[in-house]
């Protein structure tokens, strides 16, 4: 892992300092733990960063924080951080689209609106084709072709801010590139704007709201 870390080839030499031991990594003095577990039931950290969350509170995790889709009551800082209720044990906290468009519903009034992005290769895809048992396409070789996907950060958005809800939907591709990502948020406004709208994000963006 920290050999890779090290010498990732999109973003070549790691210029910080790191070393691993002890089931933790440290990277740049700060130490974080990592885990290769089949039975949940084992896990001895307080607070744990998983998808299958449902075992894991049978462990002595007291929270668990969940970065992918889910059921569970989802919370963005800066958006609805504020109505947290501390007897929630599993909550959600990713949501890369919610900020963005809190900061220009606020401001101009979203009526609808799309989200599309493009990524770059995951790990997730195939190298070479082979057959998908979920989707067709999902079996193409990531090298040689563009991807369409689904994607839930669309629907995630309406869960955050409820006067969005259903007003957003969204897909993905997916490109033989090995490293970034775009995304647009593409919004039919209640009140016409034109180059406003650009220092109001940037200047949310400066904040970190």
């Amino acid at each position: 892992q920290i050999f890779i870390f090290n010498f990732n080839s999109p973003h070549v030499k790691f210029k910080g300092t790191d070393k691993a031991g002890n089931g933790k990594v440290v990277i740049n003095e700060k130490s974080t733990s990592i885990f290769q577990e089949p039975d949940s039931a084992n896990f001895k950290w307080e607070i744990l960063v998983l998808i299958h969350w449902c075992h894991h509170l049978k462990g002595r995790s007291r929270r668990v924080i969940i970065s992918a889709p889910v059921a569970d009551p989802m919370f963005v800082m800066g958006v609805n951080h504020d109505k947290y209720d501390n007897s929630l044990k599993i909550v959600r906290n990713a949501s890369c689209t919610t900020l963005r468009a809190k900061v220009i519903h606020d401001k101009y009034s979203i009526l609808k609106g799309l989200r599309p992005a493009v990524h770059a290769i995951t790990a997730t895809e195939k190298t070479v084709e082979d057959p998908s048992g979920k989707l067709w396409h999902d079996g193409r070789g990531a090298a040689q072709h563009i991807i369409p996907a689904s994607t839930g950060t669309a629907k995630a958005v309406g869960k955050v801010i409820t006067d969005l809800n259903g007003k957003f939907t969204g897909m993905a591709f997916y490109v033989p590139t090995p490293n970034v990502l775009v995304f647009y948020l593409i919004s039919y406004l209640k009140k016409t704007v034109k180059d406003d709208i650009k220092k109001v994000v940037k200047q949310a963006g400066i904040r970190g709201s």
